[in-house]
């Protein structure tokens, strides 16, 4: 076969497993569409269009990514239960001598064979050939000018002065000031999303530059700011995200994740905004938040960046605040709205009017449900510390429902 996504099925048919095809950055590339029993990595890989950052890091960290780099041989990788991560096969397709990507087969209900395993060995470097094959042709289609532009955001170019040579020819602008701005469909099935985006970015043109380039689910817009007025291209992406969200409903507009990267003058760093939008993006589809309380900008991602770490390292050292679990336990029984209610109050820096505007209740209400999280726990308003460490707690609990649920299964053991 010649289409990798028809290779991705025949080997999931011939495996009867889900199949992952990623490049050499663990982007996603092609997955079997006939399976639909993803663990929840994998599914997170599906819908942000890239491999975990914390899964990744996991791996590398043990070897397991270096092990697949040296070796032909599948290695099958165990469980990672607090991750959402299922027993798997991984293997390096190969092309050339390099590692052109990775190919991923979900084993959770039964084992591979000996056979299926060589299968897989000696299917990976066709697959490896397949992955180039279709870099390839996706760069032809875009034109020479697309195809530079994705070499800036993957650093796949020589000296910075033969790229410059080669963009002068194509007649590509370079820009002397930008950030990357990307936008990611939540949900696969809303493909024709793009149709209605596309004449809003369109418009844009006419004003100051963006340059852009599509995936199947991603729009990626660089954005170029003026040389010498510093902010410019992170204020010119903002009013592109405004005047997108004015010109699509509520609900299509928060069906795309938006992530921008930080602004920046050197062309070596494009790809290093590039990635900051995604992990602004990664960490929306981690934390599942509501639409208005994450930050888009990677400048202002602040304590969200290190929550999937931190649900990392709770989960697996089986930590809890007894304080929150006696908050939650106080809900549960009473039906009140404490756990919540700290939330506001931490995220308003502890300012009593501003929350009660915010929960719309009176202030007197406010104070008798503070009164309440005073009494029920040790916690101390006027520690700093405390108030960082409970306010990131409460970010996992009320926007991960698997870390909630952590909580609510450890009341009766904890509390007792």
């Amino acid at each position: 076969m010649e289409n990798i996504h028809k290779a991705t099925e025949l080997i999931s048919s011939k495996l009867s497993k889900p199949v992952i095809i990623e490049n050499k950055n663990f982007e996603l590339i092609s997955y079997s569409s006939s399976y639909e029993d993803f663990d929840q990595t994998q599914q997170k890989t599906i819908l942000s269009k890239k491999c975990p950052v914390f899964i990744i890091d996991r791996l590398k960290k043990e070897g397991i990514v270096q092990q697949v780099e040296q070796q032909q041989s599948p290695i099958r990788i165990e469980p990672i239960e607090e991750l959402g991560f299922q027993q798997r096969i991984m293997v390096g397709a190969k092309h050339l001598g390099f590692t052109m990507g990775y190919i991923w087969v979900q084993e959770s209900s039964s084992y591979l064979s000996d056979e299926d395993m060589q299968f897989l060995q000696d299917v990976a470097p066709y697959l490896g050939k397949l992955i180039y094959d279709e870099y390839n042709r996706m760069n032809a289609k875009e034109g020479r000018r697309e195809e530079l532009l994705w070499k800036l955001l993957h650093h796949e170019y020589g000296s910075e002065t033969s790229f410059r040579h080669e963009a002068n020819m194509a007649m590509l602008t370079l820009p002397e000031r930008f950030s990357v701005l990307v936008f990611s469909l939540s949900n696969p099935m809303k493909k024709g999303l793009f149709e209605q985006l596309f004449p809003l970015v369109h418009s844009f043109y006419g004003r100051p530059r963006v340059q852009y380039l599509r995936t199947e689910f991603q729009i990626i817009l660089v954005v170029h700011g003026v040389a010498r007025e510093e902010g410019s291209s992170t204020t010119l992406a903002r009013e592109l995200i405004l005047e997108i969200k004015h010109g699509l409903t509520d609900e299509d507009f928060y069906s795309f994740m938006i992530g921008l990267g930080k602004e920046y003058r050197t062309l070596f760093d494009m790809r290093k905004s590039f990635l900051e939008a995604l992990e602004v993006i990664e960490t929306a589809n981690f934390i599942e938040p509501r639409p208005e309380t994450m930050p888009r900008e990677f400048a202002k991602l602040g304590v969200y960046r290190y929550l999937a770490t931190l649900y990392d390292k709770n989960s697996s050292e089986d930590y809890f605040s007894h304080d929150l679990l006696r908050l939650i336990k106080k809900d549960s029984e009473s039906q009140s709205d404490l756990l919540h209610t700290l939330e506001v109050y931490l995220a308003n820096n502890v300012k009593a009017k501003q929350t009660a505007q915010e929960l719309f209740i009176h202030p007197n209400t406010l104070n008798y449900r503070l009164k309440q999280i005073v009494d029920l726990t040790d916690i101390d308003f006027s520690d700093f510390n405390m108030k960082s460490y409970l306010y990131t707690e409460l970010l996992l609990i009320n926007n991960v429902p698997a870390y909630y649920k952590r909580y609510k299964d450890a009341i009766q053991v904890k509390l007792n």
